[in-house]
């Protein structure tokens, strides 16, 4: 496969085959955002805004260096936050407004 066809046929998550080390596997008690986000995932799902496929596509869109970079549910924020962003559901001020808002809750 020439390096075009890999871009095509790989999405940045598909890493099956590729050369890497071992699969670290640890079990580890989520953190509390990580709770809210999943629940966030369920309410989304449960209203019919965002689905799983949705959630997925979302995820595989944000490129490799972001998929590298990101954790697993912060994968799932930045996904969420740009479908909403495409379905005109949220807008990037509306969203900057309410970080600052709960960032000021916490600073206290």
């Amino acid at each position: 496969m020439n390096p075009t066809e890999n871009l095509v046929k790989r999405l940045p998550t598909d890493m099956g085959g590729l050369p890497a080390g071992r699969v670290q596997q640890t079990e580890h008690e989520l953190l509390p955002w990580e709770k809210r986000c999943h629940a966030l995932a369920d309410v989304l799902d449960y209203h019919k805004i965002i689905n799983t496929e949705e959630k997925r596509r979302g995820v595989e869109q944000l490129g490799g260096d972001m998929v590298g970079a990101l954790t697993y549910y912060e994968r799932w924020i930045v996904a969420f936050a740009l479908i909403l962003f495409q379905k005109a559901l949220l807008t990037p001020g509306e969203l900057a407004k309410k970080m600052d808002e709960v960032g000021a809750r916490h600073a206290r």
